[in-house]
């Protein structure tokens, strides 16, 4: 008897599954958050629901290069201010609803999907203010959602002959280049975001309070670096709305390319050149299937010989110019170059540097309809012979076509491994794994300049080890408890507080 009724009870909404109970509470829960920002920001273009935008906001511009597409997220706020961004933060640790930052949205690595659980996408995008220009101190203080591109271009209209040198692809911000670590060509002259040029940064922690890491001086020994903590971070830690960067001084330029019969040749030379002492402002080696698609793209000038071929980029007055280029073209001579040539004036050199550009859409027009997957391993420049050898091995033995171009200076390349249905990126996936994996196995990592995100998330425990990774995952609770700054990203500490707090909540 006592069986049949309890067959015939209702059933305790606590004997729900987890994963049941919190999707009904799901939506109560962000419409809660939504009504309190609604009412915090009563502009209509500030908050939106609109479905376009929660999808597009979960999206990098090159997500066609990498298959991550995002999750949209439930709700999108068009942050002005850091004060916007507070308020923002509050009202995501009353509802536990997850944050992800938003900027320039060129990020590679899945580094903007939302979770499964919905988000709040907060879009800095509209914080694109140069606040101040320090011409004698050689920095500038600017917003996050200001672009590189548009910083230099705006100390050149105004005269000042300095420039931010670090350069990832165009319309990356500010806040997006520190959040992922990035570089660029100039790393092997200038480095990259973990170096010096981010002097300090304001920062929204996700308990709502706002720091600022340092004072603008150019060096500092008081206590930890704690700019550095969230550089590479990816919005795990804080949001950053502000940073005060230190600029260099432009110098004349020109650039010269030559030609090599394989890779090691071509990379060999480059570590002779560095580790005597010469000073290039970039070094770029490109594969003979990249040379093969830049001459069918029909943008250059000239029709280039199909061999590795190396880019280089000098700087200084015309003496140190001529002189560096004597000395790398003797030193790459021995090491087998051929067809060494110096660009004869501005316009030469601009359009060879052009088709350094333009190698990566080249390279997607060599195989129509194709789509690609960019890598971004890095290893010791001795080992990037090696770690370019076994990649063409395994793209050769995939059946796959993958040009490959690269900062040799750097130890840091690209393939755009070419897909053109699901059959070929089962193959892809397989490639990519293999090369991160390989990178790794060579002391180097599975990502030079791009980031985490999700996409090399699964790797970070063999390249960094158990130690490390555990040190990142404590750093990540003590900040950010309830693990609501872009989750999963990164290190993927797993929501498992935020999901029973948001349990009990949910359930009578």
């Amino acid at each position: 008897m006592l069986a049949l009724q309890n067959r015939h009870r209702k059933p305790s909404s606590r004997l729900l599954p987890l994963f049941f109970v919190l999707a009904l509470s799901r939506y109560a829960i962000c419409t809660k958050a939504l009504e309190d920002l609604q009412a915090e920001f009563p502009e209509c273009s500030v908050v939106s629901t609109d479905p376009s935008e929660l999808y597009a906001y979960a999206q990098s511009a090159y997500s066609h290069f990498v298959d991550l597409i995002g999750s949209p997220h439930t709700i999108v706020v068009h942050v002005r201010s850091t004060e916007d961004v507070v308020k923002v933060v509050k009202i995501s640790n009353k509802y536990l609803v997850p944050i992800v930052p938003y900027s320039g949205g060129t990020s590679l690595e899945g580094n903007l999907s939302a979770p499964s659980s919905g988000s709040i996408c907060v879009d800095l995008s509209g914080l694109d203010k140069i606040i101040a220009i320090n011409e004698s101190d050689a920095d500038v203080v600017c917003q996050a959602g200001v672009t590189w591109n548009h910083l230099n271009e705006t100390l050149a209209e105004k005269g000042i002959p300095l420039f931010f040198p670090l350069d990832p692809g165009r319309g990356a911000t500010i806040g997006g280049m520190i959040s992922t670590g990035c570089s660029g060509t100039n790393a092997v002259r200038y480095g990259t975001a973990k170096g010096e040029w981010i002097l300090n940064i304001t920062v929204v922690l996700p308990s709502g309070e706002v720091i600022k890491t340092r004072q603008r001086a150019r060096k500092s020994s008081a206590g930890f670096d704690v700019t550095k903590l969230f550089i590479g971070a990816e919005g795990t830690l804080g949001i950053i709305t502000e940073a005060t960067l230190r600029l260099a001084p432009v110098l004349p330029s020109t650039v010269a390319v030559a030609q090599f019969s394989d890779i090691r040749s071509a990379t060999n030379a480059v570590c002779d050149i560095l580790n005597h002492g010469a000073t290039l402002q970039c070094v770029e080696i490109i594969d003979e299937l990249t040379i093969k698609a830049l001459n069918q793209f029909g943008t250059s000038a000239r029709k280039w010989p199909e061999k590795v071929t190396l880019y280089f980029k000098f700087q200084g007055s015309d003496n140190v110019i001529q002189e560096t280029s004597r000395y790398v073209e003797g030193v790459i001579a021995k090491h087998g170059a051929t067809d060494y040539q110096l660009a004869s004036n501005e316009q030469e050199s601009e359009g060879i540097w052009q088709d350094r550009r333009n190698a990566l859409f080249a390279c997607l027009a060599c195989r129509p309809g194709c789509k690609g997957w960019v890598t971004d391993v890095c290893v010791p420049v001795s080992r990037l012979p090696d770690l370019i050898s076994a990649a063409k091995k395994d793209f050769e033995e995939l059946g796959l076509v993958a040009p490959i171009a690269g900062h040799v200076g750097d130890g840091n390349f690209h393939a755009l491994v070419l897909y053109a249905d699901d059959a070929e990126l089962a193959l892809v996936r397989e490639a990519v794994s293999r090369i991160n994996r390989k990178a790794i196995e060579l002391e180097g990592t599975c990502t030079g300049e791009h980031g985490v995100g999700t996409g090399k998330r699964n790797y970070l425990l063999t390249e960094l080890g158990e130690g490390t990774v555990a040190l990142m995952r404590t750093i990540k609770q003590t900040l950010d408890p309830h693990n609501l700054f872009n989750p999963g990203k990164v290190s993927g500490f797993l929501r498992t507080r935020c999901l029973i707090r948001l349990y009990l909540t949910a359930v009578p």
